[in-house]
């Protein structure tokens, strides 16, 4: 805990409105950062200021409003480029998500290129959504989806990563931090070898850009993903950043309002990146939110957040450890901060339940990693994902919660 020591997680608690409520007359213990994190007051008041004060359409107007929303949306781009050090501000697309970001380059980029016998390479611990658009891609193209298997620790087994890493791959895609696991995967490693056979690679950075810094240039990633709401921000907007020269020869991903130039019935002409993949009225609101949060995420700084997260990690693991009956999926040697764990005699869904009686809020269920929960052999997981406001209390409180909840059914 000395590595934290200077870190003042009360103020930036105080930042956090939701964390002042009671739930069944118990403090709020907020572990489902993972599947959400919660607002700041700076990100509220963002959306609550444009709605309030500035709201217009963007790109389309020449009166104040259209303007000053214009300037606000514009200035969120910028914030992301300098966040995660894109070369230029025409490399970050604003999606719904990261979902939708995979979903964009697997149509626009990917579809175009794979014919039968072409290959996509993923791995055993992806979420759905860096599954399910590689698989619809497979079938509309005859390609074939390979899969890096995990060791028992819940790490990449590089080895077999290099040997299924052959002519066929045309793309690998790989998620930086894993949902279900924590495992904080080797992503530059992946990306050097995969340049080295000339193979571009998307990273799934959801669980990765709110808990490490992450420069998507010294990475040399070709694309990188990542969504509003893991990072203090809006639901429904997320980013995809792409390397110039990808994106502009990708043809648009969705057809209609601002990603044209021109329009007639005998022709359209295509917008200039970035709007060439932005159809119709974006969510402004959520843009600005997301500027909103990653500004605050840059005034805490991500170097003392993930001191800080570490060290609630290092703590809640070595707290569940000392619980009989309990065991920990995912021990990988590089972790994020993330505990995914099993109850020898209670289903995590009754865990949820429990927990949640006592204030505590984890999540219970598959995690939309299916395929991790069968090579585990574990229907689902109970999992409990910190953020920069938690606290050592807190997992102490998750320690006392899970230890009645092992008593009731005992």
């Amino acid at each position: 805990m000395s590595n934290v020591a200077q870190y003042d997680v009360v103020s930036i608690r105080n930042d956090f409105p939701i964390l002042e409520r009671e739930i069944f007359g118990k403090p709020l213990v907020y572990l489902d950062n993972a599947a959400s994190t919660q607002h700041p007051v700076q990100v509220i008041n963002a959306v609550k200021d444009l709605y309030e004060n500035n709201y217009s359409n963007v790109h389309r107007g020449v009166h104040t409003l259209s303007q000053e929303s214009t300037n606000l949306y514009d200035g969120a781009r910028v914030a992301v480029r300098g966040f995660i050090n894109a070369a230029c501000v025409h490399e970050v697309i604003f999606t719904r998500g990261a979902t939708e970001s995979i979903n964009l380059v697997a149509q626009s980029y990917a579809r175009p290129r794979l014919q039968k016998g072409d290959e996509i390479l993923i791995t055993h611990m992806e979420h759905h959504s860096n599954i399910v658009p590689w698989q619809m891609v497979c079938e509309q193209t005859g390609a074939e989806l390979k899969v890096v298997p995990i060791s028992d620790k819940g790490e990449l087994e590089m080895d077999r990563f290099a040997e299924l890493l052959t002519e066929k791959t045309k793309l690998v895609s790989v998620v930086h931090v894993s949902n279900a696991l924590g495992t904080v995967n080797p992503v530059k490693q992946i990306i050097d070898a995969a340049h080295a056979v000339g193979v571009p690679v998307l990273v799934d950075g959801a669980q990765a850009v709110p808990h490490i810094p992450v420069d998507v240039k010294a990475l040399d990633a070709d694309f990188y993903v990542f969504s509003g709401h893991k990072i203090y921000g809006p639901t429904g907007v997320g980013v995809l950043y792409g390397k110039e020269r990808l994106l502009s020869e990708m043809p648009p991903y969705q057809g209609g309002g601002d990603m044209i130039l021109s329009v007639s019935f005998e022709k359209t002409t295509y917008n200039q990146l970035p709007y060439k993949f932005e159809a119709g009225t974006p969510n402004i609101a959520g843009v600005v939110g997301l500027g909103a949060a990653i500004h605050y995420v840059q005034k805490i700084g991500l170097p003392a957040i993930a001191a800080h997260e570490h060290g609630l990690l290092e703590y809640a693991t070595h707290k569940l450890e000392e619980i009989d009956g309990l065991r920990i999926i995912g021990k990988a040697g590089q972790k994020a901060g993330l505990i995914s764990f099993v109850l020898d005699a209670v289903h995590p869904h009754d865990i949820g339940t429990m927990l949640d009686g006592e204030g505590v809020a984890v999540r219970a269920g598959h995690h939309c990693a299916q395929p991790v929960m069968e090579r585990y052999g574990v229907p689902a997981t109970a999992r409990a994902s910190f953020a920069m406001y938690n606290t050592f209390h807190e997992i102490d409180m998750l320690a006392e919660a899970i230890q009645k909840t092992i008593q009731m059914f005992e």
